[in-house]
């Protein structure tokens, strides 16, 4: 079986392409296993609210409380990153995982049903902080932008595969096995990640005191390209979920009237940011961060527009352009994350993860409100606003090509 070799020490300044192309399809498999379950059940949003018989904003937050897990897990793992070897970790993560997954096919009670989404949020989350940690401190700074990259298709790819295999499994089989096939799922993950990665060497300047980690949290947030890293990561996640967490109730009410199967296809729009999101790392060492930053903001705000009009065609073009860049957007301020900390990744990858997932938790149950009482049109106002605060934050991150700065 393959080892990732090549993560696990330093990496040569010339790589074969092959290697790198098997290198970043596994960082990219395993970041789909990892997060998969993360958005797949929105494509069964209105299906669980009719099952439950409770409003869209109130389904909408119980789904999307697996946001609420991985904001404070992301945060709270960093208290013992130092001590945790990294394939360890996330093959373990993986696994309890699992549990929770396979617990929601039982169809328990909402508050249950919340409850369980936030286990699986902290699981997935310290599968991911240790995951970013481990490429950022065993990956060269040339390979940095690559693999991380990587890790974010395999993240656009769960968005896509994910939505499509829970609305065939809910609509073909029921809910309760649509959950049941999403266990199988994480305890795959963790099998990969037992038979793939190797162990690493964990960085040896970190102290063990809890005092010693919030001074490590100080420090990153003296950071200024990490503080506007954690605000564009916060903001990106507000129009993102705001977007796709509501868009659904949409689709599904007159004049469109799409069915449960139709809603996960019509999450094939993730589809051309597959291919382009892995083009990130390229787009900041040509432009520079700045430039890659905004210019990914700025496909999604021209996506928003087109949101707006009763025609399925055009809102799924404007979902298109969403998906491209905020999907590039959050590439490229992971990116900037993994590059811009100074020592104890794993500390700043957990507070870019809690910045991230409080922005989604954040944007679900405020725009949710504003979606109940104002309508569509309101919400899209809302998400153009997060939008454009990404963008005020990008306006401070270096412009230059290949740097990672930030301005005065």
């Amino acid at each position: 079986m393959m080892q990732v070799k090549s993560l696990a020490g330093a990496i040569p300044a010339q790589e074969p392409a092959a290697k790198i192309l098997r290198r970043n399809s596994l960082i990219g498999l395993i970041a789909f296993l990892t997060v998969v379950d993360l958005f797949a059940t929105q494509a069964i949003l209105p299906s669980l609210a009719r099952n439950y018989g409770v409003s869209s904003a109130t389904m909408a937050v119980a789904v999307n409380a697996s946001t609420f897990g991985m904001a404070f897990a992301g945060l709270g793992v960093t208290l013992f990153a130092h001590r945790i070897d990294r394939r360890r970790g996330v093959m373990l993560s993986l696994l309890l995982l699992s549990a929770p997954t396979a617990l929601l096919a039982t169809m328990p009670s909402l508050g249950v049903f919340a409850t369980l989404r936030v286990l699986q949020g902290v699981f997935m989350a310290a599968a991911f902080t240790l995951t970013l940690a481990y490429l950022g401190e065993q990956c060269s700074a040339k390979a940095a932008s690559g693999a991380f990259a990587a890790y974010i298709t395999g993240n656009v790819a769960s968005n896509l595969i994910g939505r499509l295999l829970s609305a065939a499994a809910a609509d073909h089989f029921g809910l309760g096995f649509n959950f049941a096939l999403f266990a199988l799922l994480n305890m795959s993950g963790a099998l990969l990640v037992s038979i793939t990665l190797n162990r690493s060497v964990l960085p040896a300047t970190m102290g063990t005191s809890r005092h010693s980690a919030l001074t490590v949290w100080a420090q990153h947030l003296a950071n200024p390209v990490l503080r506007a890293a954690f605000g564009i990561g916060f903001c990106i996640l507000f129009a993102f979920l705001g977007t796709f967490s509501f868009v659904n109730f949409v689709l599904v009410r007159p004049p469109l009237l799409v069915g449960p199967m139709t809603l996960g296809l019509v999450y094939l729009v993730f589809l051309p940011s597959i291919f382009t999101t892995p083009l990130a790392g390229r787009v900041v060492e040509r432009v520079g961060v700045q430039l890659a930053l905004l210019g990914g903001l700025l496909l999604a705000g021209a996506g928003l527009p087109l949101l707006v009009p009763r025609s399925l065609p055009v809102i799924l073009a404007g979902l298109v352009l969403m998906g491209v860049g905020t999907f590039l957007g959050q590439a490229v301020a992971t990116g900037v994350v993994g590059r811009a900390a100074d020592g104890d990744r794993a500390s700043a990858s957990g507070m870019y993860l809690f910045a991230y997932y409080a922005g989604g938790l954040t944007g679900t149950a405020l725009l949710g409100i504003v979606f109940d009482r104002f309508g569509w049109n309101a919400c899209v106002l809302g998400i153009g606003m997060a939008l454009a605060g990404a963008a005020l934050l990008g306006l401070r991150l270096e412009a230059r090509p290949g740097l990672v700065g930030a301005r005065a």
